[in-house]
């Protein structure tokens, strides 16, 4: 059984560098409101970073001897508690020096000035000791992210994960391709018409879209043997690829493929390609050469001069076939590298 994933929560992150210019002047700062602070809006509310230079105010002196962060919320909270977590680093504008390891605190936020607490950013000797502070500057990269408020899901099971229905779309265009209910197009096959939807056929197809609403455009019926193309146009399948008679598969395959790239259907093409290289046969081999060097199909090309030169008595059976016949008249190139291939397997 197909599982199903959900989020069960989500963040929103902004992330800003904050230069602070002057720091020897900075360090001085000293009464309580001795900090810089930083205004951001984030998930629609007021935040205030809040980075203490001179040290925590209030505290004891270890605390001078550090460059402190500080989260604060402006706002008040809409409905539950805001959770926020405050992530700082240092950083080279120039790309020179690798951020610094991020320090972060989060909290929980509801009313105006609720704040999280105190974290430290860097030592003051460690900062003056390093390339970060240049020129008497030095930057700071700071990240707030908020936990988005989740509106309640619907009764989740006990395994913990909602099972949510496989998609049908392919049944319902499937139906809507055998009923022809809305259809605009007609295509006749071994004299057999099928009512089809011109809107769908050009989304899936470039050739088609060019032909129905581009310069291309033809008259809305046209004679085309290409009944399982247009049941895999709607239902992205080929059951005909799966009957057990291989003769009937391997002829459903030849002519899918060469529909498929003619109305520029990479899917299907490369569908074909793989059923037709499981069926190489001796009766097969030649038919299918010409149909790949004819539609760009240079693995399922290889893979038929492989089988073809793999033993003499394999080529002599191969070249009897009326299949042959229809490779030398079709594809006369083609016999230059069957050849080459031929003596390359006599020198191996």
């Amino acid at each position: 059984m197909a599982s199903t994933h959900i989020n069960l929560t989500d963040v929103v992150r902004s992330v800003r560098l904050l230069r602070v210019n002057g720091y020897c002047m900075t360090k001085t700062m000293d009464s309580l409101d001795g900090c810089i602070k930083s205004r951001w809006n984030v998930y629609g509310y007021d935040w205030e970073i809040r980075l203490y230079t001179a040290g925590l105010p209030g505290h004891h002196s270890m605390y001078i001897s550090w460059i402190w962060v500080e989260l604060f919320f402006l706002g008040e909270a809409r409905a539950r508690n805001v959770k926020a977590t405050l992530g700082c680093r240092l950083v080279d504008p120039r790309g020179k020096l690798k951020p610094s390891e991020e320090t972060r605190r989060g909290g929980t936020f509801k009313n105006p000035q609720d704040s999280s607490s105190a974290f430290w950013l860097i030592e003051k000797s460690a900062l003056e000791r390093s390339a970060y502070l240049k020129d008497d500057s030095f930057t700071v990269q700071c990240t707030i992210t908020v936990l988005k408020e989740i509106p309640d899901l619907p009764s989740i099971s006990v395994r913990g994960i909602m099972e949510v229905p496989s998609s049908k779309l392919h049944e319902h265009l499937g139906e809507l391709l055998r009923s022809g209910t809305g259809a605009d197009v007609t295509f006749l096959v071994s004299g057999e018409s099928f009512a089809a939807h011109k809107a769908i056929l050009a989304a899936r197809s470039p050739v088609l879209m060019a032909e129905f609403f581009g310069k291309m455009k033809e008259r809305s019926s046209r004679d085309a043997e290409v009944k399982a193309m247009l049941h895999f146009v709607y239902t992205d399948t080929v059951p005909e690829l799966a009957d057990e008679k291989t003769e009937l598969v391997t002829a459903m395959a030849q002519h899918l493929l060469a529909a498929a790239e003619r109305y520029g259907l990479d899917r299907p093409k490369l569908i074909c390609e793989g059923r037709l290289s499981c069926g190489i046969s001796v009766d097969t081999a030649a038919t299918t050469l010409a149909l790949a060097e004819q539609h760009n199909c240079s693995l399922l090309k290889a893979k038929c001069l492989k089988f073809i030169v793999r033993t003499p008595a394999t080529l002599d059976a191969v070249m009897a076939t009326d299949g042959y016949q229809h490779l030398e008249a079709s594809c006369p190139l083609v016999l230059r590298e069957l050849l080459k291939s031929a003596r390359g397997r006599k020198r191996g």
